[in-house]
């Protein structure tokens, strides 16, 4: 069965799975806790834990598991298994690799270290932008790991603006030092972004330090109808302006 743990502070989600799981515990527990989080239009800090008592989950489980995983996923911001079973351990870490949220995996007695990486993870996208209506732009502000819900927010702006408007005059990319992705999730969402809108998009400007000059080519290969240029990284109103498609000024690199 699945029993809800109440000593956790408020914003996380805890259960314990005790005996025998079965899909029974799925749809009187787990479900709701889902339908729940989606009409109060909260996000879920999750964490499971699996400690002496539990022996199995019955194959019905292991369905209805899967089925509502993938409804849960969309709402999580992170995972917590707590285990000391190994085989549970291991298929965890496995699964936090395509996970579109962190994943990280606690001995039993790391419960309250659990608790409180879970209550130290960011809210919302952790990658900011902002669209400029008046020059068709979206800014993009990158100082951490990609996340899935970051190309989420920003597939949300820029479908929205594309339901009125044929095309996006331009994106930038404005990042100092380019931080990587947080799993593989996001690298495929990611790359889910870049196939739904590369001929959407007319121009690309990357406005960052002169390392990541090598990233150029690549945006360019991704994004093959578009036209891409780089700037310093000081230089973001130039390379808005460009973006924009206002032809007098020139990147600097």
């Amino acid at each position: 069965m699945l029993e809800r743990i109440k000593d956790v502070p408020a914003g996380v989600d805890a259960l314990k799975a005790v005996g025998t799981v079965s899909k029974n515990d799925y749809e009187t527990v787990i479900e709701p806790l889902v339908d729940s989080a989606r009409k109060e239009g909260r996000r879920i800090r999750f964490l499971y834990e699996f400690g002496p008592e539990f022996r199995s989950f019955t194959p019905g489980a292991g369905w209805e598991d899967l089925k509502v995983g993938f409804g849960l996923m969309r709402l999580l911001d992170g995972c917590a298994v707590v285990t000391d079973t190994a085989w549970i351990r291991e298929s965890s870490r496995l699964a936090g690799f395509l996970m579109s949220c962190p994943v990280r995996v606690f001995g039993t007695r790391e419960r309250d270290e659990a608790v409180r990486w879970l209550g130290s993870l960011p809210e919302g996208p952790g990658v900011s932008h902002r669209l400029l209506p008046e020059s068709r732009v979206v800014v993009v502000e990158v100082d951490q790991p990609l996340r899935t819900q970051d190309f989420e927010a920003l597939a949300l702006t820029a479908d929205s603006w594309l339901e009125t408007h044929t095309e996006l005059a331009g994106l930038v990319v404005h990042v100092r030092e380019f931080p990587g992705w947080e799993n593989i999730g996001s690298l495929l969402r990611h790359v889910r972004f870049v196939r739904d809108h590369h001929r959407k998009i007319r121009r690309v400007a990357l406005a960052a330090d002169s390392r990541l000059a090598d990233l150029v080519p690549r945006l360019a290969n991704h994004f093959v109808q578009a036209e891409v240029r780089r700037f310093e990284y000081d230089e973001l109103d130039d390379a808005v302006a460009w973006a924009a498609g206002s032809p007098d000024r020139a990147p600097s690199g």
